[in-house]
């Protein structure tokens, strides 16, 4: 790679609008959404003309052939030659790799074009969507990197989008979370095991214009081992497989230690203040309970920590999901050989990784977030939560409240709680639930149209509070009014309504007005 020659394909790219939303436009949302599943014939229907866009579709998105004197039309195509970016055969090139189209959105940036550079085939769907003969460059499967995916883009939601000064990526991959950082990060460190990762990351980021990360060959914290980091983002090879036969996915470590190892160890690596943020999968052992398991990965770390478990699968499913991510449900993933072969071959490696979970007394697998932050708080806030439902994305401006809210918690006792005033948190509208014709509703339900989506049932003293919560009163006055409208006693009301206010803080139903934006 001649970094000096990157920029003219960069304005190259730029100038043909091979962009995320030049190619939504090019190509339709349907043909469009098509290729987000692997499918091409859509995509290929609606670029059969000759423009520089057309062009550069089907030779990255869709690897189809194209002639040199178009390719020449639309890149610097002698450039992408010589740094391997394609390959010619006779009157035709092809890519080498799978150059894509990024909105990388950061509020406040000027532009959110960029592209991410990953191995052909692997931009969605894993190991197995690389055909049965592998990569056009005969890339070993184990090193394999990917580009963009589910997990990345919601780990990309999730994380907290603040200006930092020093960022680690942990596990790299094709760079799309240093991407992300690199827009709100003074230096960004991106490590990973995979020297061919690393060289993709380089890819990405100078592709895309940024100058200021760096990358390190290492397993885990290694590379950085006497640096410390304002924030850590990871999406982690968290597979828990039998056997690490794939760099980008399966960990190589013993169940899930390889996470276990990322939380413990975050620690020694933040700043004050900081933050680690990274997507784990975690074992769901017989006998112990899974919200214990997890909180005792963060205990002794002096981390506050929240903890969101999105899906549990079996052990046959989760098995099943990722064999068939390598490959293995194929006939002739491993070349030419006989259908009652390659079913043997699969049962076998089912049966390995069946044998794994049994052996440890696994149940079941979680996936889900961690979020941690060196607040050097004396009794760090942990909380272990299950939360299957739909969230709003991106999620990071709403994470970070969360733990603004936990400081401000725990530094107040239920007296101090009364004195403070609180405003209702935006988009919370109020539901009643009750029998038609009924005078007065069963319950009141309280509900998030933002972030998280929770929702809460609320008595009436609840729901008065909530109905006044404009942040121009003392929480304490709200309770003293309801108490007389209600005819109770103003000292119990006060002694009751600390309780709940604490969760009405907690799951951001109010924040404290001093707070609110």
């Amino acid at each position: 790679m001649d970094r000096d020659r990157i920029p003219r394909l960069r304005e190259a790219l730029s100038a043909a609008d091979f962009t995320a939303d030049g190619c939504l436009e090019l190509l339709g949302a349907t043909a469009y959404a098509a290729l987000a599943r692997s499918e091409t014939v859509p995509a290929l229907r609606a670029t059969r003309g000759g423009s520089p866009l057309e062009t550069l579709v089907r030779l990255f998105l869709l690897q189809q052939p194209v002639p040199y004197e178009r390719a020449a039309a639309a890149l610097p195509v002698d450039d992408c030659l010589a740094d391997g970016w394609l390959s010619r055969a006779g009157g035709e090139v092809r890519a080498l790799v799978d150059v894509r189209p990024y909105a990388n959105e950061v509020a406040g940036a000027d532009s959110a074009d960029a592209w991410v550079v990953s191995d052909l085939g692997c931009a969605v769907g894993g190991a197995g969507g690389i055909g049965a003969a592998g990569t056009a460059t005969g890339v070993d499967r184990r090193d394999l990197v990917l580009g963009v995916g589910g997990a990345s883009t919601t780990l990309a939601g999730i994380t907290v989008r603040r200006p930092v000064r020093e960022a680690l990526d942990l596990g790299a991959g094709s760079g799309v979370q240093a991407l992300h950082v690199a827009r709100h990060a003074g230096r960004v460190t991106a490590t990973d095991l995979n020297p061919r990762a690393l060289h993709f990351t380089r890819l990405t980021v100078a592709l895309s214009g940024f100058d200021n990360v760096g990358t390190a060959q290492g397993s885990l914290y290694e590379p950085v081992q006497d640096r410390r980091f304002d924030l850590i983002v990871s999406n982690p090879p968290f597979v828990i497989s039998p056997v690490g036969r794939l760099t980008y996915r399966d960990g190589g470590m013993p169940g899930d230690d390889l996470c276990h190892r990322l939380v413990r160890e975050a620690a020694d690596h933040l700043e004050p203040g900081g933050y680690c943020q990274l997507l784990a999968n975690w074992q769901h052992i017989r006998g112990e309970d899974w919200h214990d398991r997890l909180a005792g990965w963060v205990a002794g770390t002096g981390l506050d920590a929240w903890v969101v478990q999105r899906e549990v699968q079996d052990v046959a499913q989760y098995a099943e999901l990722w064999l068939r991510d390598a490959g293995d449900h194929r006939v002739g993933a491993e070349g030419p050989e006989d259908p009652e072969e390659a079913r043997a071959r699969y049962n076998r490696r089912y049966d390995a990784w069946l044998d794994a979970f049994e052996s440890a007394k696994v149940e079941g697998i979680g996936f889900g977030w961690i979020t941690l932050r060196a607040s050097g708080a004396e009794r760090p806030a942990v909380q272990v939560e299950e939360w299957p439902h739909s969230v709003e994305q991106p999620l990071g401006p709403h994470i970070e409240r969360w733990f603004a809210r936990q400081d401000f918690l725990r530094s107040r006792d239920d007296a101090d709680l009364l004195t403070a005033r609180y405003r209702l948190s935006a988009e919370v509208v109020q539901e009643q639930v009750g029998a038609p014709g009924a005078e007065d509703p069963e319950h009141v339900i309280l509900r998030q149209n933002r972030g998280m989506r929770r929702a809460t049932k609320v008595d009436t003293v609840g729901a008065g509070f909530t109905g006044v919560c404009d942040g121009t009163l003392a929480a304490g006055d709200i309770v003293d009014a309801i108490a007389h409208l209600l005819g109770e006693d103003r000292v119990v009301l006060r002694d009751r309504v600390p309780q709940s206010l604490r969760l009405l803080v907690e799951q951001g139903f109010v924040e404290p007005a001093t707070e609110a934006g």
